[in-house]
């Protein structure tokens, strides 16, 4: 059982930047795929950037390509969230996950995921 803590989320001016992180427990970590999703008030969790087990290539949504970047550190079990240029539309709770090798390779899928962190709140003000 993989878990996954994440952090970094608070208030935040439009125009500003945050840096969320995602600790996960398991040595393993370096195996799997790992995406950040969010969910506003009111509306599906949605799709917002992964990165293959090896670090290679990432994928955006296009609402945050340019802005966004996501990378990963495997000697430190880690996922991070670079968000620059922050817009209030910005503003949900962030969720990073985990997919084991032989779950899919449709990244921006929910279902390719097999475990979830709790949530960081991102709130972006005008």
């Amino acid at each position: 059982q993989v878990q996954l803590v994440e952090s970094g989320g608070e208030l935040v001016q439009a125009g500003g930047s945050l840096r969320l992180s995602c600790a996960a427990s398991e040595r393993a970590f370096s195996t799997y795929n790992m995406g950040w999703f969010r969910q506003a008030p009111g509306k599906e969790r949605e799709f917002v950037a992964a990165i293959w087990w090896f670090g290679g290539n990432a994928y955006y949504a296009d609402s945050v390509k340019g802005r966004f970047t996501i990378s990963r550190d495997n000697a430190k079990n880690t996922v991070y969230l670079q968000m620059n240029n922050l817009k209030t539309d910005d503003t949900a709770v962030y969720y990073c996950a985990a997919a084991r090798p032989d779950s899919g390779t449709d990244l921006s899928f929910r279902n390719t995921y097999n475990y979830w962190g709790q949530g960081t709140q991102v709130t972006v003000s005008s």
